[in-house]
């Protein structure tokens, strides 16, 4: 996994897959949180008891460790995409193939993966709502330049339409009087395994509200990424150009994180769907150039790009894991953890399953190069014609 900073295409495959890395694990640093609320999604949504019930130092800790996490990985997840997208394009071009092709294939893949992993891991999961956004840039990055600029400020525009009229609504809404909902029965602390299952079924609009809500956000951040690496971001006469996003990045950190601690719930939402894919613009900007100055990668570089290889596995695994662990079919330690010990659990639960992952990730690529689930997906790639 070494190179020389001068050697373009390996430097380039050695940062895409640092980066990726750093966002898998970076999205358990956020879903983490999630796992361990007692009523899972639903009470990670509306807070409350558990707030309340928390020391104040821990809940110090509590709020800057999701904030320094909250939607920036993601973000910087959504980017790669793009980026990966756009090296396909490229890829298919120089071999001859037409654009997008059989790429569609691999997107209804993306999809059904995603669509199990909702259904029988996570309500929160993302890839379905990639595989679509997938489709879409796929075709769009067929046409020129001009349309692909007009189909990202568009989508910037029509995303901070909504975020602008939601950030309203919270902020002129009426303070709630109920408190935060409560499920009775829990399928999270006390459900089977196919509890949560029908449960997610019974809550699917609910559930999918947020990938549909951030379509617009994902197109302009699909485009993004791959016009940055046709502007070279990951090239030598990048330089200028990850400077800049990463100015960009630092500064718009400072703004998320006074929005997300001191804004209130618009704020969050504000820092979430605003700031956050600005400060993962400066994420991937620093990791390029941390590569590419590096004649080798260390220790972390090479457990991250382990991780960024076997992305799609190590994805499902640690929600797998964090799910048997805290949810009442497995060990129910989110039920367990009582106020004074829940921050630190969960801390010493993310640790745990971030260590698992590193683990599982190194063995995967030393023993075939790739995980379980991109080994099956990529066969019923094969079948179906998509590559």
């Amino acid at each position: 996994m070494s190179a020389p900073p001068t050697a373009g295409p390996t430097t380039r495959v050695a940062a895409l897959d640092v980066a990726r890395g750093l966002a898998i694990l970076g999205t358990l640093a956020t879903n983490i949180w999630i796992f361990t609320d007692p009523q899972g999604l639903v009470g990670y949504l509306t807070g409350g008891t558990l707030a309340e019930r928390t020391p104040p130092a821990w809940r110090a800790v509590e709020l800057l460790a999701q904030q320094l996490a909250q939607g920036k990985f993601l973000g910087l997840l959504t980017l790669m995409f793009g980026v990966g997208l756009e090296l396909q394009r490229r890829s298919a071009v120089r071999a001859g193939r037409p654009w997008p092709g059989r790429y569609r294939v691999r997107a209804l893949l993306l999809f059904l993966d995603g669509l199990l992993h909702f259904v029988l891991v996570a309500e929160f999961d993302v890839l379905t709502g990639y595989a679509v956004t997938a489709v879409v840039v796929a075709a769009v990055l067929a046409t020129g330049e001009r349309a692909q600029r007009r189909w990202l400020v568009g989508a910037a525009l029509v995303h901070g339409a909504l975020l602008a009229l939601v950030t309203t609504a919270l902020l002129t809404a009426p303070g709630a009087d109920g408190g935060p909902a409560r499920l009775d029965p829990n399928p999270y602390a006390d459900g089977s395994f196919g509890d949560l299952v029908l449960f997610r079924l019974e809550n699917l609009v609910l559930f999918r509200a947020e990938p549909v809500f951030v379509q617009a956000l994902s197109v302009a951040a699909f485009l993004l990424g791959a016009r940055l690496v046709r502007a070279g971001v990951l090239e030598e006469r990048g330089t200028r150009l990850r400077r800049r996003l990463l100015a960009l990045g630092a500064a718009t950190l400072v703004a998320d994180l006074a929005l997300g601690l001191l804004g209130g719930t618009a704020g969050l939402v504000l820092a979430r769907y605003g700031t956050a894919p600005l400060v993962a613009l400066g994420l991937l900007a620093l990791v390029v150039e941390v590569v590419r100055r590096r004649s080798r990668l260390g220790f972390a570089g090479r457990r991250l790009a382990e991780v960024g290889r076997t992305a799609l596995s190590c994805y499902v695994l640690q929600n797998l894991l964090a799910s048997a662990l805290c949810y009442g079919w497995g060990l129910g330690l989110a039920a367990r953890l009582g106020p004074d010990a829940r921050v630190p659990g969960t801390l010493a639960l993310y640790a745990l399953v971030a260590a698992a992952v590193v683990l599982a990730a190194n063995r995967w690529v030393r023993r075939g190069g790739q995980g379980p689930v991109e080994a099956l997906w990529r066969a019923s790639a094969r079948a179906l014609g998509g590559r």
